[in-house]
């Protein structure tokens, strides 16, 4: 899953942040109405990059933190290195989320790329070896929306995707990891498919019963793998735009009756953008093509919350996420993605009391 917060966005949540100026927040909350669906597998929460809500995204230590916390699956994207190693990292491009700027011996690596039709400028992991990547260390990318975990920057290194397999099964919990990018990974010579099921074969994770969900963005990659494994498949998608290999037309055309059907015979469930299943319909529609639905990304801080949910005018205050996961998990999603693992356990738990 990717939100995309550019610099101009940055620049406006330092406005927000030093004037008090936010959206227009209701005087009185209402109850969400309760339309309770029934889902299709137990609710699972997912710990999205960690708990990247309190620690740098893709680090052991979010991840570790995120599984103390009761998450039931850890989300590594998943982008390759020079030498063809998996490792995490919310993008290929580290600038943001590493010190790489900081080291001199690299300064020549900086570069520009076209990726999915978009230019990026910055250091790409295509560049480096995994040695070279183990000598950086991540840090918070939303600095100003989460100044304390940005106190953890500096602390922790880039983790593979071995690491992270070690780490799901030495706590027992499961992986969901997402391959980003694949079609431009393979335009470079670096194809991701037949390199993740091998980990994952070497894992003993082959199969569908394993604690694991793959998903992506694009449409292409899913098919082929799912030539390769029996293991769980999901479609993501958001409310615009549509995949960057040009196998749909647009997302919107992957959710009516015939997009969701040709969903079904590749994948095991979808994850849309959390705005896509505020009323229930989608998962409704979904849950009839038997694909399950796991929604992203639930953030507890009030700038990404709709303004009903804000609490007080700052930004990044806590606002009422629980309420906004409440009203997904009344409208049937099987599981949801989160930031804050805590607040998405304790608001599964809360919803089963109330059933």
């Amino acid at each position: 899953m990717t939100i995309v917060i550019n610099r101009l966005a940055m620049v406006l949540l330092a406005s927000l942040l030093a004037t008090g100026a936010a959206p227009a927040q209701e005087a009185t909350m209402a109850k969400q109405p309760i339309v309770k669906q029934p889902r299709l597998s137990p609710l699972i929460v997912i710990a999205h990059r960690g708990a990247s809500g309190l620690r740098p995204e893709h680090t052991i230590a979010g991840y570790t933190l995120a599984i103390e916390q009761g998450a039931d699956f850890i989300e590594p994207d998943l982008v390759l290195t020079k030498d063809n190693v998996f490792v995490a990292r919310h993008e290929n491009n580290i600038t943001e989320t590493t010190d790489v700027a900081r080291h001199a011996e690299f300064a020549d690596r900086k570069t520009s790329k076209t990726i999915d039709g978009e230019k990026h400028t910055g250091w790409f992991t295509e560049d480096f070896t995994l040695a070279e990547l183990k000598t950086l260390r991540a840090k918070e990318r939303l600095p100003l929306l989460r100044p304390d975990s940005a106190k953890y920057d500096g602390q922790f290194t880039v983790p593979t995707l071995d690491e992270v397999i070690a780490l799901a099964k030495k706590h027992k919990v499961g992986i969901y990891p997402e391959t980003k990018h694949p079609s431009y990974f393979a335009s470079i010579g670096h194809p991701m498919e037949a390199r993740l099921v091998t980990e994952l074969k070497k894992a003993g994770w082959d199969n569908a019963d394993a604690p694991v969900f793959i998903q992506s963005f694009e449409v292409d990659n899913l098919k082929r793998l799912k030539g390769m494994t029996t293991v769980k498949l999901i479609q993501l998608m958001a409310s615009s735009g549509g995949p960057a290999d040009g196998a749909a037309a647009s997302y919107q055309a992957m959710i009516t009756p015939a997009g969701l059907q040709a969903i079904a015979a590749y994948a095991y469930g979808i994850g849309p953008s959390k705005d896509m299943v505020v009323d229930g319909t989608l998962v409704s529609a979904a849950h009839g093509a038997g694909l399950r639905v796991h929604p992203w990304t639930f953030r507890a801080e009030n700038y990404f919350l709709p303004a009903k949910y804000w609490s007080g005018i700052n930004p990044r205050a806590h606002g009422r996420v629980e309420e906004e996961i409440a009203q997904a998990i009344n409208a049937g999603v099987d599981g949801y993605f989160t930031d804050f693992p805590a607040i998405g356990v304790a608001a599964r738990a809360a919803a089963a009391k109330e059933q």
